[in-house]
């Protein structure tokens, strides 16, 4: 039967960080320490249905109720951990990470139990199995920036402050090429950064998902100012298999005003 997911805080190194904990418990008959076949699968699925990336350790830990000798306890409650730990390492669980076995005897019932008190004793005749599991992963969430970083994480955006365009134009004027030039030395020095480079519009109506270069007349603004900042990199020494580029159209408004939505962006992809 398996009982609730446990969260207990631990006080570590000064900091309150959760220690993560699941426990199956599994019931014995009276005096016994054989296990019936639904209850061994019960226990086995336990496990193999954790994310085995996030168990660190398992316990076993076994009980008695609070009839018979101390001494008799102990030894069927060691007993029927035994027996458990026999049984997951048959059905393939690792021996190593079973870092605990162990009998604990008899749980005593408080003097004033008296209603239900065969079914109390039937709980205490159990084996639990507990699962020590590593904390979550943090999880980092994709920022903007107006300039490289030392960390990055996939999904940050790199706004350039001056890499902003004319309308209806995809040309680099002496701004965007100052800006692009100090981006060029941080990629050269952060080398593994691979990105997309992500070019934007302003003012069309909805309908209009893209406008037109006054350069080139054709419905492609967006793609054009991406490609040449692409291209300007390139001869910043830059890796093509570093960086794509596309065009988004007027899809993605940074909220700023429309000037600030004729503009190219650098979304890190890979670190």
């Amino acid at each position: 039967m398996l009982r609730f997911l446990k969260i207990f805080p631990f006080l570590i190194f000064g900091l309150l960080q959760a220690q993560e904990e699941k426990v199956q418990s599994v019931y014995f008959q009276f005096d016994k320490f054989n296990l019936d076949e639904k209850q061994a699968n019960d226990v086995v699925n336990f496990i193999k249905n954790t994310d085995t990336t996030r168990i660190e350790s398992v316990q076993i830990f076994g009980y008695t109720d609070d009839i018979g000798k101390e001494a008799y306890n102990f030894k069927l409650s060691n007993n029927r951990a035994n027996t458990i730990k026999s049984k997951l390492i048959a059905s393939g669980i690792k021996n190593k990470i079973i870092v605990t076995i162990e009998g604990k005897g008899r749980i005593l019932i408080d003097d004033d139990i008296v209603e239900n008190l065969p079914e109390v004793r039937s709980k205490n005749r159990r084996v639990d199995v507990v699962l020590n599991l590593k904390p979550l992963p943090k999880i980092e969430i994709p920022g903007f920036f107006t300039t490289l970083q030392k960390k990055h994480v996939v999904g940050d955006h790199i706004y350039l402050e001056n890499l902003l365009f004319e309308r209806g134009s995809s040309k680099l004027n002496l701004k965007c090429k100052n800006d692009l030039d100090k981006m060029a030395k941080l990629l050269l020095k952060y080398k593994t950064l691979q990105f997309e480079i992500q070019g934007h519009i302003c003012c069309t109506p909805p309908f209009q998902k893209e406008a037109i270069d006054l350069e080139t007349r054709k419905r492609q603004l967006s793609q054009n100012r991406a490609e040449n900042v692409y291209k300007y990199l390139i001869v910043k020494k830059i890796a093509k298999s570093r960086m794509t580029f596309k065009g988004y159209g007027n899809t993605v408004p940074l909220g700023k005003g429309s000037e600030y939505d004729r503009r190219v962006e650098l979304v890190i992809t890979k670190i």
